[in-house]
């Protein structure tokens, strides 16, 4: 069957198999793709049950391996080995010249690194090809951030004469306050929101859990969009879901998106505005007003403070460009 699904199937109810030998003996050319296919089929079955790895995470994983498992039955070794070096470098020079950008070709290698890393500590192999190469060096691309008026602008725009609006003016706010993935703004319910102790619960990437707190200006907003506003948008139904749409259901992503580009354009920004760039704002918002980073890493749910420290660079490029501006001697 085909693997690029697997992280959907479970392999317990399926006879143990030896990938070793699979590897060792070098059967017939034409049984070799399904020894590769049943070594992925258990990578990705253990990024899903040992490490929980998000849906969309695992489809990354697949896809990247589907492509590298057809690169090489192209190159006539439909198979893997401890010599492979050489042909993983070969896919990230092909993939470059079909026109991937750097932090895609980075993307691939650290999907190759994850798979041979799992062979190795599975004795399939007894070396990992792929650690004897760097990642492609990505070049810091800053995100696109808000000023704090124009964040102001942003999140007053909504009018809050009908219930649409209130409902928006309360998500607005609270994807700001509490720095959320649009996917988990739309996937709160009402069991997750704790007004009275000022927090939200937001379950982030690969089902983690977070706390986050969301301040005074959200929690206001978001008493009266369940005061005045939710309730009429039911019309006397019921839903688990804290934002709502017609006749019920949660508003989706795509809804969002139309919404938050209405507001923009209603505000006056000209920046191309997406839900990501109030995350970001966010997070650059608290560095600048000298919030600890890994106070900043819990509150996005980032699982490696890495990926956190592209936010201290644009609050360092700010803090340049003001000393240039307002220094005597900048």
């Amino acid at each position: 069957g085909s693997w690029t699904g697997s992280f959907e199937r479970r392999s317990g109810n399926r006879p143990p198999h030896r990938p070793e030998a699979s590897i060792r003996r070098r059967p017939p050319l034409t049984a070799e793709p399904h020894a590769l296919n049943r070594l992925i089929d258990r990578f990705i079955t253990y990024l899903l049950v040992e490490k929980g790895l998000s849906k969309a995470t695992l489809e990354s994983y697949s896809r990247d391996l589907l492509r590298y498992a057809a690169f090489l039955v192209r190159c006539g070794r439909p198979t893997v080995s401890e010599a492979d070096t050489p042909l993983i470098l070969k896919h990230l020079i092909e993939l470059r010249a079909q026109g991937l950008g750097t932090r895609s070709r980075a993307r691939h290698l650290v999907s190759l690194r994850g798979f041979y890393r799992f062979l190795a500590q599975e004795n399939v192999l007894s070396a990992d090809p792929s650690k004897l190469i760097d990642l492609p060096k990505v070049q810091l691309t800053l995100p696109d951030v808000l000023s704090v008026e124009e964040v102001r602008r942003l999140l007053n725009a909504p009018q809050s004469r009908n219930p649409q609006g209130i409902r928006d003016a309360a998500m607005l706010e609270v994807l700001y306050a509490a720095g959320l993935r649009v996917s988990e703004l739309v996937g709160l319910k009402l069991q997750d929101v704790h007004l009275d102790a000022g927090f939200v619960r937001v379950m982030g990437k690969g089902s983690k859990e977070r706390v986050v707190p969301i301040g005074q200006y959200a929690r206001e907003k978001l008493l009266f969009y369940l005061g005045k506003g939710r309730n009429l948008m039911l019309k006397n139904r019921t839903s688990p879901f804290l934002f709502i749409a017609r006749a019920g259901r949660p508003i989706t992503r795509q809804g969002f998106w139309k919404l938050l580009r209405r507001y923009a354009e209603a505000a006056g920004l000209a920046k191309n505005i997406t839900p990501h760039s109030l995350r970001h704002s966010f997070a650059t918002h608290l560095l600048e007003g000298g919030a600890d980073l890994r106070a900043v890493q819990v509150m996005l749910g980032h699982a490696d403070i890495a990926t956190t420290q592209i936010y201290t660079h644009v609050a360092n490029d700010r803090l340049r460009e003001i000393h240039r501006r307002f220094h005597p001697r900048g």
